[in-house]
Parts: structure tokens; sequence; C-alpha cells
């Protein structure tokens, strides 16, 4: 019985592990670090992202952080872009509700604005 249990509990916490969160990526531009993350799976439609952006190791706080998803055209198609600003939720996370047409690699640009300094665009793909 003892063995049942605690076979039970590593099943558990193996499942609970692996929910922890659906979608996580990372990407970087210089010393600027974008770990972006989604408790569910990304899908065609509208899909809640996390942001936390640090600099040099430091969480980038309070600054104007938006998004642009776009597909290019292809054939048949034409391209497809989602727009969007990203609010703060505060140390250094951020959170913005992404739609996305069509499954597909979108290209992702992360454009951050702080108060004081220099713009920095972060890029990545996001594919599903």
């Amino acid at each position: 019985m003892k063995t049942l249990t605690k076979l039970f509990l590593i099943l558990t916490l193996g499942v609970t592990l692996i929910q922890a969160a659906a979608y996580e990526k990372d990407a970087k531009y210089r010393t600027i670090k974008v770990h972006i993350s989604a408790e569910k799976p990304v899908t065609a439609g509208t899909n809640t992202l996390h942001f936390s952006i640090t600099k040099d190791g430091k969480a980038i706080k309070d600054s104007k952080v938006s998004l642009k998803a776009f597909m290019p055209a292809m054939p048949g198609m034409p391209a497809m872009v989602s727009k969007v600003d990203a609010s703060y939720l505060g140390n250094g996370v951020y959170e913005a509700k992404l739609n996305l047409a069509m499954s597909g690699t979108w290209q992702l640009h992360i454009f951050i604005a702080p108060k004081k300094g220099k713009k920095s665009r972060v890029k990545t793909t996001i594919n599903f």
C-alpha cells in the first residue's frame, strides 16, 4: 500500500510540473532578455502571453512594451499582422493578449520603450 501511495504522489507531482507553463520561450537582444510564457498552448485566436524582461540581469520596470506579430504573404494568402500594447503587471512582468489568425510560424517583434534611455526591439518567432 505504501508503494502504491508513493507511486501516486510521484505521478501527481510529475503531471503538476508538466502543466506549469504550456508555452515558454526565451529571446535575447544584446543585454536584454525576454522570457515569454503562457498558461495554455498557443493557438489560433486570442492568446494571453506574459513577458519577463530584464536588462543586465535587472528587471525592466514600467516601460512601454508593444508587440507586433506578423506572417508574410504566401501564394494564395495575404500577409497578416497583429499589433498590441502590453500592460505592466509589476516586477518586470508584462501581459499582452495577442490575436493570431491562423497556425504556422509568426514573426514576433517586442518593442521596449523605457521612460529614459534607448528603445529596443527583440525579435523571435512563435510556431504552432
